[in-house]
């Protein structure tokens, strides 16, 4: 799927993936990327990588709340509760890059027309060698249309908080 975006690097076909981009794609999509190039029967799909994530998420007001995470200390859960809460917030309401989100929809549809799809995190800091956080994010089952998708695609990147 050769969509352009604003950086070439936001969004990769699963064919485009390997096992040494985990900090570009994470585990899951490097795995389905490693499985895709070896020709085992994987599902089409793409990812949005770390990039497009910076890219969403930089603009959205998430440096106070990083500076106030770096001040609280580990032990002080409600204070990290509550900021959790509100990069998830923050992210959930951000805008998705039009170059992106046009990626996206572009992609989507190369996929066939209204086709059921899974927007998953591929973290990457889950599915790895030494560690497994598989899980610990939202997944959406189902997803219909160019909206949704998008929609989906925005709540994924909120459910790392």
């Amino acid at each position: 799927m050769n969509v352009p975006t604003r950086e070439a690097d936001a969004l990769l076909d699963f064919a485009e993936i390997g096992a040494g981009m985990l900090a570009e794609v994470g585990g899951k999509a490097a795995n389905l990327g490693e499985l895709t190039r070896a020709g085992l029967p994987v599902p089409p799909g793409f990812c949005l990588t770390t990039s497009a994530y910076r890219q969403a998420t930089e603009p959205a007001g998430l440096t106070p709340i990083f500076d106030a995470l770096e001040a609280t200390t580990a032990t002080d859960v409600p204070a990290l509760t509550a900021l959790a809460e509100r990069a998830r917030a923050v992210v959930a309401s951000a805008p998705i890059p039009t170059a992106i989100a046009r990626a996206v929809v572009a992609a989507y549809n190369q996929l066939g027309t209204d086709v059921p799809v899974a927007v998953r995190s591929s973290a990457t800091a889950e599915d790895l060698p030494f560690a497994s956080f598989a899980g610990q994010q939202d997944t959406y089952l189902n997803i219909v249309g160019d909206d949704d998708v998008l929609d989906a695609v925005r709540r994924c990147w909120a459910s790392l908080w």
